[in-house]
């Protein structure tokens, strides 16, 4: 009898156990939204789409206070740092790149891009697929249609440039077990294909996206016909340039052509405030910010140890002297006036609105990286921050922020993915290649005197103002 009861309890204990185990895995998660709410819910799914701008944090340091966009944008360290345009004083996995070390199993900084932009893709993927399903008109699901186009459009930009050919996953939402039956996953295409099939992509984004964003519908920072346009106008640069050589060079100024006739942009008449205003007419696609919306404090990251900074991406000496003389010169021209006793005057005005270097004016004293005894040098206060490059990185800063103590203000700079001049100076390349020089790329010569040089089509645009780098080349890396 005892042992009758005995069994009893123990049966009675592993039924309860299993009942309560039951009841606490069928608890609907908190921390997430369910497939079958947000495709239930046009305004859920909406927002689904717009968290498809952002991406997930795949490393230490991304995503202060806001996931990473389609690249780090304001992060630490910036692309310009894994090339020979700066370092990042702080390593934040960059060294190991500039140093030659890069290995299949050791990508450092540049290893977020793959799963990133793979898992992009699959949940692009999802809306494409699930979109029909959703309950809205079908003005609102082309709109958004075209958005999600444009978002895997450019994640797979993101991987051709990284990587040359990739998989192309077609319209796929595949599931952790599919790698073990599906072996076009491990099918690389051709780079042709692979740009062939991204700009199909943005042709069909081109008619479905609006030609503007309005600010009355909340819809500023998404994409428009501009971004899907410019982002065609890239990859077939790449694609024309003898790097790619998959595409020509006539196709190439047609893209960017393709832009500029929309005239809905403008070029920003000062360089220097472009990188602070994110109302700009120059702006065809960026990532906002707002007050709320924390993200890296650019000011510390990126300040003279002197004023309190951290150094941040400091822009090394190369990157520097490729900026020309304000005669357009080259400093090793012999025409070219520049005077290495006194290298940062006559130079084109770029250099000042990107660099500090010794002696600059910043803040309303100036840059000391001189020694023995410069406050911005290695005998100046927190020396460990001090730049290893002799320069400090002056674009992007807003002076009205805070060097110290600012982390109650996250500052509103924009992170442009693409604006004007970088799509005249890609009709002007593509053009000249195709054709050789003739009017609708430029005047015989620069009209210094008014400071103006003529772009595209006869359009007139600030001398020194066309690129954040100082020479153009195919496939800008940098700032």
């Amino acid at each position: 009898m005892k042992r009758n009861h005995f069994l009893f309890y123990i049966l009675s204990g592993t039924l309860l156990f299993s009942s309560c185990k039951k009841n606490y895995l069928d608890i609907v998660p908190t921390d997430r939204v369910s497939n079958t709410a947000i495709l239930a819910d046009s305004s859920l799914f909406e927002d689904y789409v717009i968290n498809r701008y952002l991406g997930v944090k795949l490393q230490d340091k991304e995503a202060e206070g806001t996931p990473p966009g389609f690249g780090r944008g304001f992060e630490y360290s910036m692309w310009s740092s894994v090339t020979d345009e700066s370092i990042y004083n702080n390593d934040d996995n960059t060294w190991l790149i500039q140093r030659g070390q890069l290995a299949p199993e050791n990508l450092g900084m540049a290893g977020t891009i793959w799963g990133r932009s793979y898992r992009s893709i699959r949940e692009c993927n999802y809306g494409l697929v699930n979109i029909t399903s959703v309950n809205m008109s079908s003005v609102h699901k082309t709109w958004l249609t075209g958005e999600l186009r444009f978002i895997r459009a450019f994640r797979y930009q993101d991987l051709i440039r990284n990587y040359g050919g990739v998989v192309l996953m077609g319209d796929k939402v595949l599931d952790l077990a599919d790698n073990l039956t599906d072996a076009s996953l491990f099918t690389r295409a051709s780079i042709k294909d692979c740009i062939d099939y991204v700009v199909s992509q943005l042709d069909s984004a081109v008619s479905e996206l609006p030609a503007a964003n309005d600010a009355t519908l909340w819809v500023l920072g998404r994409a428009t016909k501009g971004a899907a346009l410019a982002l065609k106008s890239r990859l077939l640069l790449y694609a024309a340039s003898p790097l790619y050589n998959t595409g020509t060079w006539a196709a190439a100024a047609a893209a960017a052509q393709a832009v500029i006739d929309l005239n809905q942009y403008s070029l920003e008449p000062d360089y220097g405030s472009l990188f602070r205003n994110s109302a700009s007419n120059e702006i065809i696609f960026e990532r906002l910010y707002a007050i709320g919306a924390r993200h890296v404090c650019m000011e510390i990251a990126n300040g003279p140890n002197g004023y309190g900074g951290w150094a941040g991406n400091t822009p090394l000496q190369n990157f520097v002297d490729a900026y020309e003389t304000s005669n357009g010169k080259d400093i090793n021209d012999a025409g070219s006036g520049y005077n290495e006793q006194n290298p940062y005057v006559n130079r084109d005005p770029r250099l000042a609105a990107t660099v500090l270097y010794n002696n600059a004016p910043y803040r309303g004293s100036t840059v000391q990286i001189y020694t023995p005894n410069g406050k911005d040098s290695k005998d100046g206060p927190s020396n460990w921050n001090t730049t290893k490059t002799g320069y400090y990185l002056r674009k992007f800063m807003d002076d009205d922020n805070p060097i110290d103590n600012p982390w109650n203000v996250a500052g509103l700079q924009p992170w442009i993915y693409f604006r004007l001049a970088e799509i005249y100076l890609n009709y002007a390349e593509a053009q000249n290649e195709a054709v050789g020089p003739d009017a609708s790329v430029y005047t015989p010569a620069p009209d210094t005197a008014k400071g103006r040089y003529a772009g595209p089509g006869g359009r007139a645009f600030p001398v020194g103002h066309a690129a954040g780098h100082p020479k153009r080349t195919t496939g800008r890396a940098g700032f």
